[in-house]
């Protein structure tokens, strides 16, 4: 492909030879003459000098260069994810079911479904068009799956969990299962029936081996359009809101309130109960065991403002100097001691 057919495709101002033939999409280090790549974090800008990638994708703002052709868009990240996307063809499944699938008699399926083989699909279940449900998926009974559900194997979706339009599970992922809830008597723990379902919302994506809890009553909710990484546990009862981001590894306790467009970057822990706020962002391994404002960044255990966490960290790699010229001190001040 031209790189002037893709600057077409993308809208992107195009600053060099458009006739360069591109035959696919590389990291800045590792890209080959054919190539194209991308520069939307300001620390790798150097590397542009010495790249061997015909072509960068870049901000407009980008400083000029000498020798390789620039593609200059706003929110080059995102045009690079659709330059992937020209290059490359994701795998296409015919519409039938799998002799080996084994579906209700009360199932509806919708038109143009693909059913994989070793699927189960329970009683009452209903799949909206276009699904594409691979090998081993496990649907119970009473599920309500939108249009373009998507699949991948092994994935679970419990009973009379609602699921909307255009949501894809990844491998392992499990929708549904019973949250952890137990009530004590005497020296033993007695199960809380979790009885709710969980609901996801339209282009709600969960990647692989990451869990969505049923609630106890009530509902565990995910917004539109919210994306959950793999090992991430949403505890049952909790809310998440639209687009928002749980990223690897994330753990929320039960009936915790995410808002709308929060980040959760990788490992954060957020106890019960608690709100984190529309806008708010939580740095890697940080914990969460109170409410977090709206818009606020944070980091670290206790979490806290992410300017303090740093000052915080910049102080307490200092303590050993710190604490030698404290008891220098201590010895001038009082020799006696």
């Amino acid at each position: 492909m031209k790189l002037s057919e893709i600057a077409s495709r993308l809208g992107a101002e195009l600053v060099g030879d458009g006739d360069v033939e591109i035959t696919g999409v590389a990291g800045i280090e590792h890209a080959r003459p054919d190539q194209i790549t991308f520069i939307a974090n300001p620390k790798y800008a150097p590397l542009a000098k010495s790249t061997k990638a015909a072509a960068i994708l870049v901000e407009p703002d980008f400083p000029a260069l000498e020798g390789t052709a620039t593609l200059r868009i706003k929110n080059c990240y995102r045009a690079f994810a659709q330059t992937i996307s020209l290059f490359y063809t994701a795998p296409k499944y015919t519409p039938g079911i799998h002799a080996t699938a084994v579906i209700d008699a009360s199932a509806a399926i919708g038109d143009r479904a693909h059913v994989g083989a070793y699927v189960v699909i329970g009683a009452d279940v209903v799949v909206g068009d276009d699904a594409v449900i691979l090998p081993h998926t496990v649907i119970y009974q009473g599920a309500r799956l939108g249009h373009r559900f998507f699949a991948h194997a092994h994935a679970v979706v419990r009973e009379f969990c609602r699921l909307g339009d255009d949501v894809t599970l990844q491998n392992g992922a499990i929708i549904g299962a019973d949250g952890f809830g137990y009530a004590r008597d005497g020296s033993a723990w007695v199960k809380i029936v979790q009885s709710g379902a969980a609901v996801l919302a339209d282009r709600v994506e969960v990647q692989a081996n990451a869990c969505v809890d049923r609630a106890s009553i009530g509902e565990t909710s995910i917004g539109a359009g919210s994306k959950i990484d793999n090992l991430v546990q949403v505890g049952h009862g909790s809310t998440v809101g639209e687009n928002t981001l749980l990223c690897a590894q994330v753990g929320l306790a039960g009936s915790t309130e995410v808002g709308d467009r929060v980040i959760l970057a990788g490992q954060v822990g957020v106890a019960g109960h608690c709100k984190v706020g529309d806008g708010a962002v939580a740095t890697a391994q940080s914990g969460i065991p109170s409410d977090v404002a709206p818009g606020a960044v944070v980091s670290g255990y206790p979490a806290m403002d992410n300017r303090q966490w740093l000052r915080s960290v910049a102080a307490f790699t200092r303590l050993p100097e710190m604490l030698r010229d404290l008891r220098t001190l201590r010895r001038t001040t009082n020799p006696n001691e």
